[in-house]
């Protein structure tokens, strides 16, 4: 019964994530485009992939490379736009604390912004679930995810090309990030440091090295946070 269990989970998983390989593939093969046309070759720009797995920071790098960025600077702002992994990974450890160091080692390295947003909806929503479940869950999103990302970077940047302007698969960004915030926009918190945010990018839009963002970024989860605690104590006040 626990193996079906495990197996089930697993698969439900992989359900889950298919759809998101509708964005993933463009998104994979605009960053092949990107970074072949900022210098890098076929081979790099897929260890870039495989290394990092991470396509926001990966674009960011690549952005401010293009530009002529201080080498510290592309590196903070890669790092600090992928800072955001540490969170997902605090956020799922307490899900996946019962699992080997190896697993969870593996699902560090795998965790990517869709395989995070769909496994920590389901740990929510399925607090009785075993850490094996979980976990079983969390590898189902990332199997049609992740090689499709390696794939596809390694078309865009050998053959990418030759694809027509007219396709415009630049869509896939902003259409990926909108499909992974949107469900999560569940309470007040969430909607006041999505507006902040957006708010904030817009305000410092003209700030060097797209640093804005970064900026932005903070007082998002500044805000958000604020807004937790203070409607926290409201209700204990009202209790």
């Amino acid at each position: 019964m626990a193996t079906t269990s495990i197996k089930s989970s697993f698969w439900k998983g992989f359900r889950a994530g298919l759809p998101f390989i509708f964005v993933i593939a463009p998104f994979a093969v605009l960053f092949g485009i990107v970074a072949t046309e900022a210098g890098l070759n076929v081979a790099q720009t897929l260890v870039f992939s495989v290394a990092v797995i991470a396509g926001a920071s990966q674009f960011t790098a690549v952005h401010l490379l293009t530009e002529n960025t201080p080498t510290v600077i592309v590196i903070v702002s890669a790092l600090a736009v992928n800072l955001r992994m540490a969170m997902y990974s605090a956020s799922l450890a307490p899900y996946f604390g019962g699992e080997p160091l190896w697993k969870r080692a593996l699902s560090a390295y795998l965790i990517v912004d869709q395989s995070y947003a769909l496994t920590i909806v389901e740990c929510e929503e399925h607090p009785k679930n075993s850490s094996r479940q979980n976990m079983a869950f969390f590898f189902g999103t990332v199997l049609p995810i992740v090689p499709i990302w390696y794939s596809c970077t390694l078309f865009g940047a050998w053959g990418g090309q030759a694809i027509p302007e007219s396709f415009a698969i630049d869509f896939a960004l902003p259409i990926t990030f909108l499909a992974m915030v949107g469900p999560m926009l569940r309470t007040a918190p969430h909607m006041i440091a999505a507006f902040v945010s957006v708010a904030g990018s817009l305000l410092l839009v003209n700030v060097p090295y797209s640093l804005g963002l970064l900026v932005a970024a903070l007082f998002a989860m500044s805000a958000g946070a604020w807004s937790e605690q203070w409607l926290a104590k409201r209700g204990d006040v009202d209790g």
